[in-house]
C-alpha cells in the first residue's frame, strides 16, 4: 500500500506568515516609522538609470521595462527630476526673420532668460523708430533738404523752359503751357497770330510755317527728355534722402543692440539686415500713424502716397486688415523660454502625437478669401524642442499610437538636430506656400517607458539598439528579507501620510506583507507592483474609517482583499454554478479509469482564477502514439503541444526497451470549448494514459497540476495558489469529504501563499495538498497502487502500474503483429 501522508505538505508550509514580533519588531510607534525614500526592491535598475542618466556619449537613451503597477514611472519622473536639478539651464532659441530669403527662418541661441530679453529690446527697437522716424520726417532739417532738391529741381526746370522758349522764339513762335502740355503759336509782326489770321494765309505760307512748328516740336521733344530724366534723378535724390533720414534715424538704436549683443555674431549680422531693411522700408515708418495694444496698424496718408514705384507701401495697403501686420518682419519668435528654469528641463509628455513632439508651423486664414499664409512667428516649439538641453520622457504605448511620431524620433536621435516641419509637405503633389525653418541642434536623452511586449519588438528594430543602449529593468519581485519588509512597512506609512490615510497597526502590517508575498507566488519574495499594494491600503484605510476606528486592523485588510476579489470574480462564480448544476462535468468523489482532474488558470483583466478540468484518456492498438486531440482540432497551442509530445518520450523509456510501443493513445481536456495552452497539464494527461492502459482507477477527489519531463520529474508551474483555491472552492460548495486535495510539484511548494480557508481546511484534516517530484509518485496517490520500479532482468512487480501496463501494451504488440501476418 501507498502511504500517502509521506508526501503531504505541512501545514506551515502552506503560507509564510509574518511575524509580528520577530519581523515587525522595529514597529513600536507608528509615528516612529520612518518615510520611504526612493523605491523598494529595484537595485539592478536604479544602478542602470544612474549608468544611463550619467553617460553622455551619443545614443544611450533609456528604456525603462517593467510590468504596470511597478512604479517604474513615478521612480524615472523623480530620479530624473533630481539628476536635472543638478545641471545648467540651457539657452534660450528664438526663431527671427531671414531678409534673404524670408521662407527659411533663421534659429538664433541666447542665454536662458535673454531670448525674452531680446525680443523686448526688438519690439522696443520698432516701438521707437515707428516714433523717431516719423519726427524726423517732419523735422524741419528733413524738410530744408527736401527744399534744397525741390529748389534745385525747379531752378533746372525753369533753365529747360528759357531754353525752349529762346529756342521758339527765335524759330518765330511763342510757348504757352497748358495741361502739361507745350504749344507753339506762330508769331507775326512781333505778335502772336489769331487762329482767324493763320487760317488766313496763303497755303504755302503755312506749309513753312508748320514745317518749322514740326522742326521746333522735335527740338523741344528733346528738351523734355532731359526734363523726365530730371525728374527721375530728382525722384531718386528725394527717395535717397528719405532712406538715408531713417537710416541715420535707426542706426544708434541698432548699434546699441549689437554692442548689448556683441557675443552673439548671428543676431549682428541680423541686426546689419535690421538696418538695410528699415532703410529700404522706410514707409511703412513714415506712414503708419498708431499701433494699438491689440498690434492692428493703421494707414495714413501722406505726401508720398503718390510713389506707386514703392513696393513696400503698396503690400501694406493691399493687405487685409485681419492679417495686416507689416512690423512682423522684425519682430522675434521666442521659440524656446527657459528663463525661469531652474537645472535643465524635464519634459513629459502624455500625448506624443507628431505635432506635440516636435512642433508645427501654424496658418492664419484670411476670413474674406479664405486663404492661408504663415510667418516665422507662427512657429510652435513642441516637446522634444522644450526638452533640449535635458529630458524628455514618453510612454512607449502612446509613442506608438501615432505612426510618424516613432520614425521622426529616430531620425531627430540619429542626425542631432530638430526641425519643425509639418507633416506630408513632402508628399504634397502641389507644392504650397510654406516654411523651411533652420535646424536646431539637439541635446537630449529620451527616456522611453514600457512594457517587456514593447522592449522586445522595438529590438529587432536597429536603430532602436543603437540609440536606446541602456535598459532599466523592473523587477516584480523582491526577496522577502527584513530590510525588505521594512520597506513595506515604510511604504505603506508614506502613503497613509501623503494621502491622509488612518494608520495600520502591527498586524494589520503583517497582513499587507504577506499579501505582497501572495502577488508573488512565492513565501520567500515580495511583489514589487505597489499599485495593488497601494488598493488595498487605500481600501483597508477605507473600511477602518467607516467604523470609526483609531487603526487599521488586520480584519480590515482581509475584509478589502476579499471585496476586491468579490468586484472581479463574477466569471469564477458562474463558472462554479455550471460545475455544480452538472453543466461542466467534475467529478470530486469515487475513482474513474483514465479520468483525472486537471488544473488551470484562467486571467481576466486584474484578476485570475483556478478552475478544474476533466481531463481523459482512452488507449488503444496502434502505433500513433500520444494523439493530442486539441491539437489536431488546433486548440491547442504550442507550449501544450510540446507537453503532450514529451509524454512519448516517457512511456518509451518506461515500456519500450525490448518491444516497440504499439500504443495508439487520445487523450483530451472535455467541455473544453477554447483554447488550451501551456504544459501545466502534461502530467495529469500522462496520469490518464497510464490509467487507461493499466486499467487502475484514479481517485476523482483529487486534482491535479504540474509539468512533466521525459524522464518523468515533475517541472514547476505557474499559478499554484489559484489552482488549489479553485478546486478546495469547488470541493466545498460539493462537500468536504477529507478525501479530497490537489497535487502539486514538490518545486511549488515555496510558491504557497492560500488563504486562511484553505488552510482552515488542511488543519482540520477536511482538504489535502500532497507534493510529489515525479510520476511514479503521483500515479501512486492517485490510484492507491505503487507504480513500480523495474528490477535487474527488466521486470516490474507484479500488480504494479506498470507491471498493468506493460503487460497491456505485450497484448497490443501481439495483437499488431496478428494484424501484420494476416
Amino acid at each position: 500500500m501507498v502511504n500517502v501522508n509521506d508526501y503531504k505538505v505541512s501545514l506551515e508550509k502552506l503560507r509564510n506568515n509574518c511575524n509580528c514580533d520577530e519581523e515587525l519588531e522595529f514597529v513600536n510607534k507608528l509615528q516612529d516609522i520612518y518615510q520611504l525614500k526612493g523605491v523598494i526592491g529595484q537595485e539592478r535598475a536604479v544602478k542602470s538609470m544612474d549608468f544611463g542618466l550619467s553617460m553622455k556619449a551619443k545614443g544611450y537613451n533609456i528604456f525603462v521595462v517593467g510590468p504596470q503597477g511597478t512604479g517604474k514611472s513615478t521612480y524615472t519622473k523623480t530620479v530624473v527630476s533630481k539628476k536635472a536639478a543638478q545641471k545648467s539651464v540651457p539657452e534660450d532659441w528664438c526663431y527671427i526673420n531671414n531678409f534673404n530669403e524670408k521662407e527659411k527662418p533663421l534659429a538664433v541661441s541666447l542665454e536662458a532668460g535673454q531670448g525674452k530679453i531680446f525680443q523686448k529690446d526688438m519690439e522696443k527697437l520698432i516701438s521707437n523708430l515707428t516714433i523717431e522716424i516719423k519726427r524726423a520726417f517732419e523735422d524741419k532739417e528733413y524738410e530744408n533738404k527736401k527744399d534744397l532738391i525741390l529748389q534745385e529741381f525747379n531752378k533746372k526746370m525753369n533753365s529747360f523752359m528759357q531754353d525752349i522758349e529762346k529756342v521758339s522764339i527765335e524759330a518765330g513762335f511763342n510757348v504757352e503751357q497748358s495741361q502739361q502740355r507745350i504749344i507753339l503759336i506762330p508769331i507775326k509782326d512781333g505778335k502772336a497770330m489769331e487762329p482767324e489770321e493763320y487760317n488766313s494765309l496763303p497755303d504755302g505760307e503755312r506749309e513753312k510755317i508748320e514745317k518749322k512748328r514740326n522742326e521746333l516740336g522735335k527740338i523741344i521733344e528733346e528738351k523734355l527728355r532731359e526734363v523726365k530724366s530730371l525728374q527721375r534723378e530728382i525722384d531718386d535724390e528725394g527717395v535717397e534722402l528719405q532712406k538715408q533720414t531713417a537710416f541715420l534715424v535707426a542706426k544708434p538704436f541698432i548699434n546699441k543692440l549689437k554692442n548689448k549683443y556683441n557675443k552673439i555674431p548671428k543676431i549682428i549680422e541680423y541686426l546689419d539686415m535690421v538696418l538695410k531693411d528699415v532703410s529700404e522700408n522706410y514707409l511703412i515708418f513714415k506712414s503708419i500713424g498708431d499701433i494699438s495694444n491689440n498690434g492692428n496698424v493703421s494707414i495714413i496718408k501722406n505726401e508720398m502716397m503718390e510713389d506707386e514705384d514703392n513696393e513696400s507701401l503698396e503690400n501694406i495697403i493691399s493687405m487685409p486688415k485681419d492679417m495686416m501686420d507689416p512690423f512682423i518682419r522684425y519682430k522675434v519668435n521666442l521659440f524656446v523660454n527657459n528663463e525661469n528654469r531652474k537645472g535643465a528641463p524635464v519634459v513629459i509628455e502624455s500625448n506624443p502625437y507628431y505635432y506635440n513632439l516636435f512642433g508645427k508651423i501654424e496658418y492664419k486664414t484670411n476670413s474674406q478669401s479664405m486663404a492661408t499664409t504663415t510667418d516665422f512667428t507662427m512657429i510652435k516649439a513642441g516637446a522634444i524642442q522644450r526638452a533640449n538641453g535635458g529630458y524628455l520622457i514618453l510612454q512607449a504605448k502612446d509613442l506608438f499610437m501615432d505612426q510618424f511620431s516613432w520614425d521622426a524620433l529616430k531620425k531627430a536621435l540619429k542626425y542631432n538636430y530638430s526641425v519643425v516641419e509639418n507633416i506630408g509637405e513632402q508628399n504634397r503633389f502641389v507644392p504650397t506656400v510654406t516654411l523651411k525653418p533652420e535646424s536646431i541642434p539637439l541635446n537630449v536623452k529620451i527616456i522611453l517607458i514600457g512594457s517587456p511586449e514593447y522592449y522586445y519588438i522595438l529590438s529587432t528594430d536597429e536603430d532602436f539598439r543603437k540609440q536606446f543602449k541602456v535598459k532599466v529593468d523592473f523587477d516584480t519581485e523582491m526577496i522577502r528579507n527584513q530590510e525588505n519588509i521594512q520597506n513595506y512597512v515604510y511604504f505603506v506609512n508614506s502613503l497613509c501620510q501623503q494621502e491622509n490615510l488612518i494608520s495600520f497597526n502591527k498586524s494589520a502590517l503583517a497582513k499587507v506583507v504577506e499579501f505582497g508575498s501572495r502577488l508573488a507566488d512565492n513565501q520567500n519574495k515580495l511583489s514589487t507592483q505597489f499599485n495593488s499594494v497601494s488598493e488595498i491600503v487605500y481600501e483597508s484605510s477605507a473600511i477602518a474609517e467607516e467604523e470609526r476606528v483609531d487603526f487599521v486592523d488586520e480584519i480590515h485588510v482581509e475584509e478589502a482583499i476579499k471585496n476586491k476579489k468579490y468586484r472581479l470574480n463574477m466569471l469564477e462564480e458562474k463558472l462554479q454554478e455550471q460545475i455544480l448544476d452538472k453543466k461542466v462535468l467534475i467529478d470530486t468523489e469515487g475513482s474513474v479509469v483514465g479520468q483525472v482532474n486537471g488544473l488551470s488558470v484562467m486571467q481576466i483583466t486584474g484578476y485570475s482564477f483556478g478552475m478544474p478540468s476533466r481531463i481523459t484518456a482512452r488507449t488503444y492498438m496502434g502505433k500513433e502514439g500520444v494523439i493530442n486531440i486539441e491539437r489536431e482540432t488546433e486548440m491547442s497551442g504550442n507550449i501544450h503541444s510540446k507537453g503532450v509530445l514529451t509524454l512519448n518520450g516517457y512511456l518509451g523509456g518506461k515500456l519500450a526497451q525490448e518491444k516497440p510501443l504499439g500504443l495508439t493513445a487520445q487523450v483530451t481536456f472535455e467541455q473544453l470549448y477554447g483554447g488550451v495552452e501551456g504544459d501545466s497539464a502534461s502530467s495529469a494527461e500522462l496520469y490518464a494514459i497510464l490509467s487507461s492502459l493499466s486499467g487502475v482507477p484514479l481517485k476523482q477527489s483529487l486534482a491535479v497540476t504540474g509539468s512533466v519531463n521525459q524522464m518523468g520529474e515533475i517541472q514547476p508551474i505557474g499559478g499554484v495558489n489559484e489552482k488549489i483555491e479553485g478546486f478546495f472552492d469547488i470541493c466545498k460548495a460539493m462537500g468536504l469529504n477529507k478525501e479530497q486535495g490537489v497535487i502539486i510539484p514538490k518545486s511549488n511548494i515555496d510558491n504557497l501563499m492560500l488563504k486562511d480557508e484553505v488552510i482552515e481546511a488542511v488543519k482540520n484534516n477536511l482538504f489535502n495538498i500532497f507534493a510529489v517530484k515525479t510520476i511514479e509518485e503521483g500515479i501512486s496517490i492517485l490510484s492507491g497502487i505503487s507504480a513500480g520500479e523495474v528490477d535487474e532482468y527488466g521486470n516490474y512487480p507484479e500488480g504494479s502500474i506498470f507491471y498493468l501496463a506493460d503487460h497491456k501494451l505485450h497484448d497490443y504488440t501481439k495483437g499488431l503483429e496478428l494484424a501484420e501476418e494476416v
